[in-house]
């Protein structure tokens, strides 16, 4: 009996989104850092504490600021909406995707996110301060879509008509002032490439529950 309990919470450990909790925990302490010694919502803090900023990447050779804008938010409101994503994103994804492929598709995709942001900046002769992990969350995104292409178009309640529906209202529902969409549309593009690349359905039974 002993054992079986045992396995039982062995079981339950398994399906916990350790990553997901991990990177949600980083972004939360890297906010409440700030917070106590400065202001989040202040373009130069943020500037001088990894936001990212193409200029200063191609020019200075500030390349760490590909990765540490995505745990870099202005304001609580900006980390809850980011944080509360990242949650049930991960939770439905982790366990199935693998959590190095989930983590590195989640880097790779906040990079591309950013890339395609700055080139776009560039061709237009701008440059604006960007933080957030909406790139990486998008291309998270993007990966939920390729798995419920992979499993026959449908994982319980949830097509690929419908998500493709839901991605397309949050990329270009939001493109209000301020509101870095070019970075969510490449991290979801690059998501989308990678989970075609790297995922392959273990159990065709499986499902998410949205």
């Amino acid at each position: 009996m002993e054992n079986y309990d045992y396995q039982i919470r062995t079981k339950k450990m398994n399906n916990l989104p350790i990553v997901t909790m991990i990177l949600i925990v980083i972004n939360v302490l890297v906010f409440l850092y700030m917070e106590l010694t400065g202001s989040t919502e202040d373009t130069n803090f943020l500037y001088t504490h990894g936001a990212m900023y193409w200029p200063s990447v191609i020019d200075n050779g500030e390349w760490y600021r590909l990765i540490t804008h995505m745990f870099v938010h202005a304001g609580p409101e900006h980390l809850l909406n980011n944080m509360f994503m990242l949650g049930i994103l991960g939770y439905q994804i982790e366990r199935e995707y693998g959590w190095f492929k989930y983590l590195l598709s989640y880097f790779v995709s906040g990079i591309g996110g950013a890339v395609l942001s700055s080139l776009v900046e560039m061709r237009m002769s701008e440059a604006a301060v960007s933080v957030g992990a909406s790139g990486a969350i998008f291309g998270i995104f993007g990966i939920m879509l390729v798995m419920i292409f992979k499993n026959r178009r449908r994982m319980g309640q949830v097509s690929a008509p419908r998500l493709i529906i839901l991605f397309v209202l949050m990329v270009f529902g939001n493109m209000e002032e301020g509101v870095d969409w070019m970075a969510h549309l490449g991290g979801a593009l690059v998501g989308v490439v990678l989970a075609f690349l790297l995922y392959w359905p273990k159990n065709r039974e499986n499902y998410f529950n949205l």
